[in-house]
């Protein structure tokens, strides 16, 4: 049974491609900034979630030969209505709720139909993990980069979230295989400039303990997407959490956000 998303087009569902050009002509339009340091070889590519604009762009606009790293419950009918609610609307205001729950419901079938249609590999955040491991080697192997939203609800700085670190993992298998130290890649999404902005790749040292990498790799690849988006005009962040837009932070230096937040 196939596991990771459709990565051949004539087996891709007609209504699948429908939707995915919809979501092209609907959705913001990116430029690619930095895409020629993207390395030769397949890599991994590490991004802001900038809630569903990072995934809908890993997938429509990187570059290279791909797979996007997906939540394995939206890609199953009967995960997908409680998943969908507690990590996308759970932190709405009180009284609107019931409506999202609704909602959860309503999108599973076409839930299933694009996470299982697009460039896909489900995670998973228990034993299944390691079959999110030996896919993605898999499709490494083939020359597919990965690309992987790994923030979670701790907040890091006012432009990323804190990273989930296990993701670095894949290099440790990946190097057991091959013998290749894989390059980890961060990009920043900013959909308010409509741009995507790739960085210097950061290369697994195999010889290091794996603790050590998971820490040196995320907080390389975050303090990489800062560095970034602060050096952009000023604009807003589109956050990992389903804020109120008015919340939605600016591009400014921490420590001016802060006190900012604060005259507020």
């Amino acid at each position: 049974m196939r596991t990771y998303g459709n990565t051949d087009n004539k087996k891709t569902p007609w209504m699948y491609k429908v939707i995915r050009f919809l979501v092209w002509l609907f959705c913001p339009k990116f430029t690619l900034v930095g895409a020629e340091k993207l390395p030769k070889e397949p890599c991994v590519i590490v991004g802001n979630h900038s809630q569903v604009y990072g995934p809908v762009a890993g997938e429509l606009y990187t570059p290279v030969n791909h797979c996007v790293w997906c939540a394995g419950q939206m890609m199953k009918r009967e995960e997908v209505a409680a998943y969908a609610y507690g990590d996308f609307w759970s932190k709405k205001p009180k009284g609107v709720r019931w409506f999202y729950k609704i909602l959860s419901h309503l999108i599973t079938p076409l839930a299933v139909l694009i996470f299982n249609s697009a460039h896909t590999i489900p995670v998973y955040h228990d034993a299944r993990l390691i079959t999110t491991f030996r896919e993605s080697i898999e499709k490494l192997r083939e020359g597919y980069s990965m690309v992987i939203f790994p923030e979670h609800y701790d907040e890091h700085n006012n432009i990323v979230h804190d990273f989930q670190d296990k993701f670095v993992d894949l290099a440790r298998f990946y190097y057991k295989k091959t013998g290749v130290e894989l390059s980890f890649v961060p990009l920043y999404v900013a959909p308010k400039l409509g741009k995507l902005f790739y960085g210097d790749p950061i290369r697994f040292h195999a010889d290091a303990p794996i603790a050590e990498e998971r820490r040196r790799i995320c907080d390389a690849l975050m303090d990489a997407i800062t560095d970034i988006a602060l050096s952009q005009p000023e604009h807003t962040v589109v956050p990992y959490p389903n804020i109120p837009k008015r919340d939605y932070p600016k591009n400014i230096p921490l420590e001016v956000y802060r006190d900012e937040q604060t005259a507020v």
